[in-house]
């Protein structure tokens, strides 16, 4: 027997969705809830590394997210010259194993849609536009009111519900979230012909400028430059200002450049980082995902580690008899230093980027290659 049977998950992202899915296939009666009205509302691209997509695969969605996405297994390195030279072609290492790509790029409202198409599918509750005002635990459970005025008992509430987690702080748990100093421009449109992998220009009037294919038609295009106040642009100035970025360099980027066209598909943030100290739980009530740790996507990790979480829980509180210490202890020497390294690692490469420092960068890519390869 498991050792939750009521479940409610807080956030329908990629922790929350892969956590939902996973115990609601073992039986496990599980509560998705999400905030948003629409869960595939937000986002442009994202980047998924082998392991990420090793986890889609336990998921049971790798057929239609790799139907959905592009696959390559071969990064480059570009020159900010008016040629956009091709620098280095550095192979991926394929951490999901030799049988699935190296990397895919796919649309973020894509991933969410099929992911929570797989949730209901095995019986998970999917409740869009609320989530809960008020936990209280005692030994035995978690009592539960929604913002909708229901209310519900739990043996666990997973807080899956990203940087800012409400879920944190009902708990009480304050958490420094710090801004690195890197903004990054982000745009979703249409794949030209002469982007069939990521390549990454390195230099320039920005510290990266990048683009990633993410479907046979479409793909996610970025800038990283230093942080700055954006919010007082409107929609039209900030694809301007992207635009303007972006005439720095050549290449694909010239095709990519002209289909920067339509104002509402550009976003601006900052990148931000924490990681909360163990453990992630406070009694009956669990912190996964950008909740616990986010860092910077200098290394695409984000995703991937995310889906660990929802892994290494799960596979704990479906083999494991009852909730008590030991399985908390067995989680958080399953992910917490692990998830740490990587975000110290992403931490590392933005900084040297600030400092303009040439860094062991494929040393660091190695090591956190070769840690990501063994399953979580």
């Amino acid at each position: 027997m498991p050792a939750v049977s009521t479940v409610l998950v807080v956030g329908a992202g990629l922790a929350g969705a892969a956590t939902a899915i996973r115990l609601a296939e073992a039986g496990v009666a599980v509560d998705l809830v999400e905030i948003r009205p629409e869960v595939a509302a937000l986002g442009s691209g994202i980047t998924l590394q082998g392991n990420a997509l090793r986890e889609l695969r336990t998921l049971g969605v790798w057929e239609q997210a790799s139907a959905a996405g592009y696959a390559f297994d071969v990064t480059g390195i570009r020159a900010p010259d008016p040629a956009g030279s091709v620098v280095a072609e550095i192979p991926d290492a394929r951490t999901g194993g030799p049988d699935l790509p190296a990397v895919m790029g796919m649309s973020r409202p894509e991933l969410a849609r099929i992911l929570t198409d797989r949730a209901a599918e095995v019986g998970v509750k999917v409740r869009l536009g609320t989530t809960h005002t008020e936990l209280r635990q005692d030994g035995a459970g978690v009592d539960v009111a929604f913002a909708d005025g229901s209310t519900g008992r739990y043996d666990l509430v997973v807080g899956a519900d990203g940087l800012r987690s409400w879920t944190r702080r009902a708990l009480g748990i304050e958490l420094e979230t710090r801004p690195i100093g890197m903004g990054i421009w982000r745009a979703f449109g249409p794949r030209p012909a002469s982007v069939t992998r990521t390549d990454l220009y390195y230099g320039g009037p920005s510290f990266i400028a990048g683009y990633c294919p993410t479907g046979e038609d479409s793909l996610y295009a970025y800038i990283v430059e230093p942080a700055q106040d954006r919010s007082t642009l409107t929609p039209e100035e900030q694809l301007a200002t992207m635009r303007r970025l972006a005439e720095a360099y050549h290449g694909p980027w010239d095709d990519v450049r002209e289909t920067l066209t339509d104002p509402s598909r550009v976003n601006y943030t900052w990148f931000e980082t924490h990681v909360l100290p163990a453990p992630w739980n406070r009694g009956r009530v669990v912190l996964i995902g950008d909740a616990a740790h986010t860092c910077p996507p200098t290394i695409a990790q984000g995703g991937a580690q995310a889906l660990e979480d929802a892994y290494a829980l799960t596979d704990l509180l479906l083999t494991r008899p009852v909730l008590d210490q030991d399985l908390w202890d067995a989680f958080t020497a399953r992910r917490f230093d692990r998830a740490r390294t990587v975000v110290e690692a992403s931490n590392q490469l933005a900084q040297w980027q600030l400092d303009h420092v040439r860094g062991d960068i494929p040393g660091l890519m190695r090591s956190v290659a070769q840690l990501v390869s063994q399953p979580a």
